[in-house]
């Protein structure tokens, strides 16, 4: 690919750094499930806008309805009172459940059916102001357009969509404080789509450690939340910007199967990482940190609260997404992400800037800390501003000649301007003015006394009043009301803006990719309509980062062959780090990301499923082996020969007998699918599993194991994967690198050796015949040389002390 030059593009200065605002974010979702098919609709108070996901079918379970609420978790679930069996106990499930503590419950709300009905939703939809339309669009013209953004084709969408919008007006959402009049903003439709995800469980989520929140170390913060810990998602985000955060979370939590999709992200990141477009990237960055919280700024210019900070963001990110724009265009065109971008990046976008530059006055603004117009924009306001200007040496004037009428005694005057009472003459007070009878004054009206000033009316005064008016107020409300047509203006084309924040999104996700691949020397995995993958070198993507030195491992595993791997090796030997890995590049390969790998041919993936492990909770009321079976037998139920599945030493949570069994057990199941079986890997330190024969000889079949070295006392790991089966565990030098106690290894060892070898084990702390018979012998000898006619003896005493402990130490 040629070179690409691209000209840096400096952002105007707009005199300081404003802070950008932070609101909490909440989603409110109405569902509807009719005849095998469920409508979802919700809102986002973030970016104020309305996602909906077309009538879907599902099966009685709901499942795919409980994955979207999952990934959207929303604070308020809205549906009909009149509801299936189906439904009811899928939302009875849902708040009943605690799977997810830091979402935490949703709170259902019933809707009376008449609420979801179809004429009424349609009416409620028609009848709504939004934003985004213009305000010159008859009502024919509007039901077109809206036509184009909402499936009105849809019954049950609209249904849903209905009763959501019915939720917000009463909740009043976002807007609990204003007035009965205003609604509650809604600034773009959107369509939510799930199509095409693979498959993965909270479990997997976590195992693999895609997401991880800690507590925040600041004692600041505390309040406010986690922060993101040592995670996939915490290493991959190098994000310049908000959306671009937001958007990588959202991939991460729908990896795809849509090959078409991967590739494109893939041809975007190879893109950035040819060293001649090194340039490019950096402008694009450069860019990408001035995109701000577009959404926020619309939401806000609808309720008429923006803020001077708000004009500044925005200018700073229409100018910035201009020059997103103008470098895109430069770029190859066969990149489709490039000619979106040069496409939907209309000349909106320097119609909205030029109107903020020629209007908003960001020096004056920033100055008395409310909106201001520039010069020349309105005459009346030039010529009121410019009265306004040469007022002092006016008022000086005025003043000069009011002293000359006053009293001798009163050595100094001046007159004041006071917004919404007027021209105001002010009089020193004298230390003869005492009781407020002393503040009269013939030919002057006492209006109040501030600060040792006497304040008055005289007749210049109000001469003044009824020529120049109320000019602070007359101009302040005169800039108010161009700035109201100035947001009007903007809000019409906010369909550009939420085209910058989609967009803008998407390349700063995939330039934090680019990023990522580069500092790491990730490849580019090739996609296959087969089953199985192969990974030359592949390492652990958050391991490497920790490891002084980090071992790469390939993994093969083939469509018809060595689709069940069994590996074994000594605990610490690197067992469950190269599972791990193995799903984490597969899952990374499926968000159209780089991998940590020197070659990676991916096959086709429908879902991943692990047990690795235990995800304990009180509010579960399960056992860790009842967890672990639960994780299993999801795999066993739902994975397809499109599947990966991670097992980690499975069945130790229960008897040896019965936990080899059931791992025996379930491969076996797996084994008699033939090649319909799903990619398994499988680590396990029960050996009999392969001594005792108890899988079948089949090309499906793998052992594995991972490298070690016996050197003397000391255990070597190479942490490199090998073919063949580890017969022995190695659990006496995992023991001591632990830092046991060299005799509880030493017994240990011994038991060890007495259990393999059939002999029965003796106690070490049992005494030995012949000491028995000595202690037997003393206590004799003892009670022979009483005197038993003594009568201070105390037998008693001598058993106590004597007799007692020996025959104790006996028995």
């Amino acid at each position: 690919m040629s070179s690409t030059s691209t000209t840096s593009c400096p952002l105007p200065s707009l005199l300081v750094p404003e802070q950008e605002d932070q609101e909490c974010s909440e989603t409110h979702m109405s569902v509807l499930w009719y005849a095998g098919q469920f409508a979802v609709t919700y809102y986002d108070t973030e970016d104020c806008s309305v996602y909906f996901m077309p009538d879907t079918p599902d099966n009685e379970d709901l499942d795919l309805l409980q994955k979207v609420i999952e990934e959207v978790h929303p604070q308020c679930v809205v549906t009909s009172a009149k509801q299936d069996q189906n439904i009811a106990k899928f939302l009875a499930d849902l708040t009943a459940s605690d799977s997810d503590k830091d979402a935490g419950k949703p709170e259902i709300v019933l809707f009376p059916n008449t609420d979801f009905g179809l004429e009424v939703s349609k009416q409620r939809i028609l009848s709504r102001q939004f934003p985004f339309i213009p305000s010159h669009m008859t009502a024919t013209e509007k039901i077109l357009y809206l036509s184009s953004v909402i499936p009105f084709e849809s019954p049950l969408v609209i249904r849903a969509l209905g009763g959501l919008l019915k939720f917000l007006d009463r909740r009043r959402v976002g807007i609990e404080l204003e007035e009965s009049s205003v609604m509650v903003p809604i600034l773009a439709f959107k369509k939510f789509v799930l199509s095409d995800t693979v498959n993965m469980d909270q479990d997997a989520y976590c195992v693999l450690q895609i997401f991880k929140s800690d507590i925040h170390p600041s004692v600041y913060k505390l309040s406010s939340g986690l922060k993101e810990g040592f995670s996939l998602y915490g290493i991959l985000n190098r994000c310049r910007c908000k959306w671009g955060e937001k958007l990588l979370k959202l991939w991460l939590t729908r990896p795809t199967r849509n090959l078409t999709e991967l590739n494109k992200r893939l041809d975007v990141i190879h893109f950035f990482l040819l060293a001649q477009n090194h340039e490019t990237v950096l402008t694009l960055q450069d860019c990408l940190r001035n995109i701000k919280n577009v959404p926020l700024i619309l939401k806000r210019m609808t309720l008429s609260h923006t803020k001077v900070s708000d004009w500044q963001a925005l200018y700073k990110t229409l100018y910035s997404a201009v020059c997103l724009r103008d470098t895109c265009r430069s770029l190859p065109s066969n990149i489709e992400l490039f000619q979106t971008i040069s496409r939907v990046f209309t000349d909106d976008l320097h119609y909205i800037a030029s109107l903020i530059s020629k209007v908003v006055d960001f020096e004056g603004s920033i100055s008395e800390n409310r909106f201001t117009v520039r010069p020349n924009v309105d005459p009346t306001i030039d010529e009121k501003k410019r009265r306004l200007m040469g007022l002092s040496d006016f008022l000086t004037e005025v003043a000069r000649k009011e002293l000359e009428t006053l009293d001798d005694h009163i050595p100094s005057c001046c007159v004041i301007y006071i917004p919404l009472i007027g021209f105001l003459l002010s009089i020193p007070r004298l230390p003869t003015m005492v009781e407020k009878s002393d503040f009269e004054i013939e030919g002057l009206d006492f209006m109040f006394l501030s600060e040792d000033k006497l304040h008055y009316r005289s007749a210049r005064t109000k001469e003044l009043d009824s020529l120049l008016g109320d000019l602070h107020c007359e101009i302040r409300d005169q800039e108010t009301l161009i700035m109201h047509q100035l947001q009007t203006k903007i809000l019409e084309k906010s369909d550009v803006l939420s085209s910058v924040i989609e967009y803008t999104a998407h390349l700063d996700v995939l330039l934090a990719l680019a990023v990522m691949a580069r500092e790491n020397s990730y490849c580019r995995p090739r996609f296959t309509h087969r089953h199985g993958f192969h990974i030359k070198e592949g390492r652990h993507p958050l391991m490497e980062l920790c490891a002084k030195t980090f071992v790469a491992n390939p993994v093969n595993s083939g469509e018809a062959a060595r689709r069940i791997k069994i590996i074994t090796g000594p605990n610490s030997s690197g067992k469950s780090v190269y599972l791990k890995q193995v799903g984490l590049i597969i899952f990374m390969a499926l968000i159209g990301s780089y991998v940590p790998a020197a070659e990676a041919e991916i096959g086709a993936i429908d879902g991943i499923y692990t047990r690795i492990h235990s995800r304990e909770s009180v509010s579960v009321g399960l056992s860790t082996f009842m967890i672990d079976l639960n994780q299993v037998a999801k795999a066993v139920n739902n994975a397809t020969e499109r599947s990966l599945v991670l097992i980690d030493e499975f069945g130790k949570g229960t008897n040896t007998l019965d936990g080899l069994s059931l791992l025996a057990a379930v491969l076996r199941y797996w084994i008699n699918q033939g090649t319909r079986c799903p990619q398994v890997f499988v680590s396990t330190n029960f050996h009999s599993l392969m001594q005792l024969e108890l899988l079948p000889a089949t090309p499906l079949l793998e052992y594995l194991t991972m490298e070690t070295h016996q050197d003397g006392d000391e255990l070597i790991f190479f942490y490199q994967i090998k073919q063949g089966v580890s017969t022995v565990s190695h659990a006496a030098n995992i023991a001591a690198l632990a830092g046991m106690p060299a005799k509880i290894i030493e017994r240990g060892v011994e038991v060890s050796e007495l259990i393999r070898n059939g002999k029965a084990i003796k106690r070490i702390d049992h005494p030995s015949k012949g000491d028995q018979m000595e202690k037997c012998k003393s206590v004799v000898e003892k009670f022979l040389c009483l005197d038993l006619d003594d009568p201070n003896l105390d037998l008693e005493e001598f058993m106590r002390k004597e007799v007692l402990p020996s025959a104790a130490s006996v028995l």
